[in-house]
């Protein structure tokens, strides 16, 4: 990951604010180098036609994101996916987890593609199958297996999703984690919440009323995750030592000198950020939580924005009526998000044009099967807040 130590600086042209006005932010991605990529990616596009769909996170490159015909989080995604059965093609501008799931909640019919296999997540790889079971297998002889209900965030493996779909547990987003907690309590007295611990703890204490000594950390680096018996009979909620790589960056030391610097500014942080963030900042949602929050705000408000930074920029272009900061001093991109560049994407859509299916994203049916029983539950929980 490269980071670049820069100064509190707004993000786009902004608005007059007292004496400051917004600039350009430094730490731009660099143009493609081939000024042809943009009409080859279009002509590809254009020569699938219906027979392809096009995915792409809100962390995207604003140079691929262009050509998506949907943008959203990772779930909206694979759902309109899943609503699209006569696209043949699915490519998933996103990363692997991602296409994992659209892979899932589509037909057998229908083939999805990410456009580099180098697209992983950091925050999901901190959860590896052999660990979870090492980690329940640990449980079950500590005697507290049968009181723990496992929920696993979004951004996990479909094998761990399946654990969780096996073990009587559930999937959920950064929306409704309270809601898929609040369901998993009434399951069972404990609840194993994979992969990252600050959604976890954020929601446990914060929504749920639980205290900081109702969790523990388990880690899966150390024997037992570190925790003795007597700890894991006594926790309320076991999380996971996973984190988000960007959002774990922020820092709550960060927003005071905001605060002096931009009269009036709105601090708003994902809840993958740490508790310490999370308690600092005035508004604390999703992605999608914290984009509607922008575009209604009022011209003239100053935000400080605490997600990953192609999104910042974005929102910052989209809306120079309102004053918009990163949160973070050190310009930082999602490294592996950003694996999908144009190169890659023009390669897998004039592949397909070629006839030649390239990086497709399969799930064995098994892990499937169960990984879906896992999301269903999520499904059937009351509200729709089914978003990242």
């Amino acid at each position: 990951m490269t980071t670049v130590d820069l100064p509190l600086l707004p993000l786009g042209r902004g608005v007059d604010l007292g004496s400051e006005r917004g600039v350009e932010c430094p730490g731009d991605l660099p143009s493609a180098s081939d000024p042809d990529l943009v009409a080859r990616a279009r002509a590809a596009k254009e020569a699938l036609g219906s027979r392809v769909f096009v995915l792409g996170h809100h962390y995207q490159r604003d140079e691929v994101i262009q050509f998506a015909d949907v943008t959203g989080d990772s779930f909206k995604l694979a759902r309109e996916a899943a609503a699209r059965p006569d696209a043949e093609f699915i490519v998933f501008c996103g990363v692997h987890f991602m296409a994992e799931s659209a892979d899932i909640l589509t037909s057998d019919e229908q083939r999805v593609i990410l456009p580099d296999l180098a697209a992983g997540c950091s925050m999901a790889d901190m959860a590896r199958l052999r660990q979870v079971e090492d980690a329940w297998a640990a449980m079950e002889a500590a005697g507290v297996a049968d009181d723990v209900v496992p929920i696993t965030y979004m951004n996990s493996s479909a094998d761990i999703k399946a654990f969780c779909g096996r073990h009587g547990g559930a999937v959920c987003t950064s929306s409704n984690a309270e809601t898929a907690l609040e369901w998993a309590y009434q399951q069972g007295s404990k609840v194993l919440f994979l992969p990252d611990q600050h959604l976890g703890r954020n929601t446990a204490v914060l929504k749920m009323g639980l205290s900081l000594d109702d969790c523990v950390v388990w880690d899966p680096h150390r024997e037992n995750g570190g925790l003795t018996p007597e700890q894991l009979h006594d926790a309320k909620m076991i999380l996971w030592k996973g984190h988000c790589s960007v959002h774990g960056r922020f820092s709550e030391e960060t927003i005071p000198e905001l605060r002096a610097s931009i009269p009036g500014v709105q601090v708003i942080v994902h809840p993958e950020c740490k508790h310490e963030v999370v308690l600092a900042a005035d508004l604390v949602g999703s992605t999608e939580f914290i984009i509607q929050t922008i575009e209604a705000a009022p011209a003239g408000s100053a935000w400080a924005v605490g997600t990953e930074l192609n999104l910042v920029k974005r929102l910052a272009a989209d809306h120079p009526d309102k004053r918009i900061v990163f949160l973070d001093k050190t310009v930082c991109y999602c490294s592996t998000m950003n694996r999908i560049d144009l190169p890659h994407f023009v390669w897998a859509m004039e592949s397909l044009v070629d006839g030649v299916v390239v990086n497709q994203i399969e799930v064995d049916d098994d892990t499937e099967t169960w990984a879906k029983v896992a999301l269903d539950r999520m499904l059937a929980l009351p509200g729709k807040t089914h978003k990242d």
